[in-house]
C-alpha cells in the first residue's frame, strides 16, 4: 500500500517519514491482497504535523551506542521488574505475619500493577513532553525509595499503600522504554533490541525472586526488600550514566488533554493493535496467575517447601532471558504470527505439566510457561511501536495498561479459584486463558501486515 492510501494525511506524513529500511520490520507472510487497510484516521494538531522533519539517525547494531543503550535499557528492565515482583514469593509471608487470606496478600502484588497500569498511559503522554531518558531515571530512582518504605512499613495498609505509589512512579519505565527503542534502534534490528530489553526484565523478574527467597532464608522479609530496594537505586544511576541520549525524539510541548485523547482514540480504533494490546493482557493474566498461586501450593502440604526453596522456582525465568532475545530474531526472520502461536501452545504445555504432583515435572512446566511468556512479551511488544506510526509513546503505554490489568485483576480474581477448586481451577484458568491467545495470534491477517502496510 502506497503512503498517499493511507487513512489520513497525517498517517501518510508519518509513513513518508519511515525509512525504506522500515518495511521489514515486521514482515508480511500474507498474500499482499489480503492486507488490511491502515490503521484509522488520528487527529493531529496542524502544530505537530511533521512540516520538514529529518531524516531518522539510528542506532546500529554493533556500534558502542548499541551496546551502551542495550546494557542500559537491560538495567532498566531488571530494577523495574524485580522491583514489581518481588513480594510475589513473600505472599506466604505476608499471609502469616498479617493474618492474611491468599487472595488478601496478592494485592501486594495486584494493587501494584493495578496502578502501574493506570500511571502506564500518563507516562506514555508525559514522554512526549519531558523526554524519555531522565523521565525513565526519575520513575526507577522513586520505585526504589518506595521499596525501601515497604520494607519499614509498621502495617499492613501501609505496606499496600508504599507499594501503590511504587507501581505508581513505575510507570515511567516501560512504556517509555519501548518507545525509546522503537524511536532510536534501527528498524532491522528492533526485535533483537527489544528482546534483549525484554530480556533484563526477565533476569529483573528472575533475581527479585529468587533474591527475596534466598534473603528470606537468613534475615526477614523486611531486609529482603530493603536490600533489594538499594540495589534499584544503584542500577537508576547506571542507567542514567548509560543510555545514549535520544536522535530522533523531538519535545512536543504544548499538547492539550484533546491530543493525548485523540492519540489514545486513534490507536484503540486500529484494530490490529487491539488484537496485540488483547494479547498482552492474556500472557500476563496467565503468568501472574500460575506463578501467585504455585507459591501457596508448594509451600503448603504435601510439599512443605522453605521460602528459599520456593524461590528456586524462578530460576526458570533464565529460560525467558534467552527465549526472548531469540524470538526477536527469529520474528525479524520469520514473521510474528508463528512465534505468537508458538508461545501460547507452549505455555499450554507447561500449565497441563503442573498437573502432575512430582515436583521435577511442576518445575519442567513452570519452565515451559516462562519460556513462552517471555517468546509472546518479546514479539507482542515489539509489534507495538512499528504498527503505531506517530504517538509511539501513547501506543506503548496502551499496551502496557493492558498487559498490567491481565496481572492485576486476574491475578487476584485467581484467589478464588485456588481458594474454592484448588490447583486444578488454576489449571483450568490458565489453559483456557493459553487457547484463548493462541487463538488471538491466529485470528485475522494480524499485525504482520498491518504494520508491513504503514511502513510501505
Amino acid at each position: 500500500m502506497s503512503a498517499p492510501a493511507l487513512a489520513s494525511p497525517a498517517l501518510a506524513a508519518s509513513a513518508a517519514a519511515l525509512p525504506a529500511a522500515a518495511s521489514p520490520v515486521l514482515r508480511d507472510r500474507a498474500p499482499a491482497a489480503e492486507i488490511p487497510r491502515a490503521a484509522p484516521d488520528l487527529v493531529v494538531p496542524e502544530e505537530m504535523a511533521y512540516e520538514a522533519a529529518p531524516s531518522p539517525s539510528f542506532i546500529e547494531r554493533g556500534t558502542s551506542d548499541y551496546r551502551r543503550a542495550g546494557l542500559a535499557l537491560f538495567l532498566a528492565g531488571f530494577a523495574s521488574f524485580s522491583l514489581i515482583y518481588c513480594v510475589q514469593p513473600l505472599l506466604p509471608d505476608f499471609a502469616r505475619s498479617f493474618a492474611l487470606t491468599p487472595a488478601q496478600s496478592s494485592l501486594a502484588l495486584s494493587l501494584t500493577t493495578g496502578m502501574l497500569a493506570v500511571s502506564i498511559v500518563l507516562a506514555g503522554a508525559f514522554s512526549q513532553v519531558l523526554g524519555r531518558r531522565g523521565l525513565i531515571f526519575g520513575s526507577m530512582a522513586l520505585a526504589a525509595v518506595f521499596n525501601l518504605a515497604a520494607a519499614f512499613a509498621p502495617s499492613w495498609p501501609t505496606l499496600l499503600a508504599a507499594r501503590a505509589l511504587e507501581g505508581f512512579v513505575l510507570g515511567g519505565v516501560p512504556a517509555v522504554a519501548m518507545a525509546y527503542l522503537a524511536e532510536e534502534i534501527a528498524p532491522r534490528h528492533l526485535g533483537k533490541a527489544m528482546g534483549l530489553y525484554i530480556g533484563g526484565t526477565a533476569f529483573g523478574a528472575m533475581m527479585g525472586r529468587v533474591g527475596m527467597g534466598l534473603t528470606t532464608e537468613f534475615a526477614s522479609w523486611r531486609m529482603a526488600l530493603g536490600v533489594l530496594g538499594a540495589v534499584c537505586v544503584a542500577s537508576a544511576i547506571g542507567f542514567l550514566l548509560l543510555l545514549p541520549p535520544s536522535r530522533n525524539f523531538q519535545p512536543q510541548r504544548g499538547l492539550g488533554l484533546g491530543f493525548h485523547l485523540s492519540a489514545w482514540g486513534g490507536h484503540l480504533r486500529n484494530r490490529a493493535l487491539i488484537r496485540v494490546y488483547a494479547i498482552g493482557f492474556v500472557l500476563t493474566s496467565i503468568f501472574v496467575t500460575l506463578f501467585n498461586y504455585a507459591t501457596f501450593r508448594l509451600s503448603g502440604a504435601p510439599y512443605g517447601l522453605s521460602p528459599s526453596a520456593v524461590s528456586m522456582l524462578f530460576l526458570a525465568f533464565g529460560f525467558g532471558i534467552v527465549s526472548s532475545s531469540l524470538a526477536g530474531s527469529l520474528a525479524d526472520r520469520f514473521g510474528r504470527r508463528p512465534l505468537l502461536v508458538a508461545g501460547f501452545l507452549i505455555m499450554l504445555a507447561g500449565i497441563l505439566l503442573t498437573l502432575s504432583a512430582s515436583l521435577v515435572a511442576i518445575a519442567g512446566g513452570v519452565a515451559l510457561v516462562a519460556t513462552g511468556f517471555f517468546i509472546g512479551h518479546s514479539v507482542a511488544s515489539s509489534s507495538v511501536g512499528p504498527l503505531a506510526g506517530l504517538s509511539k509513546g501513547h501506543a506503548a503505554s496502551l499496551y502496557l495498561l493492558f498487559y498490567y490489568i491481565g496481572s492485576s485483576v486476574t491475578g487476584s480474581m485467581g484467589g478464588w479459584f485456588w481458594q474454592h477448586g484448588g490447583w486444578g481451577a488454576i489449571v483450568a484458568l490458565t489453559g483456557g486463558l493459553a487457547g484463548l491467545g493462541a487463538l488471538l495470534s491466529l485470528a485475522g491477517r494480524t499485525h504482520e501486515a498491518g504494520a508491513a502496510a504503514i511502513a510501505r
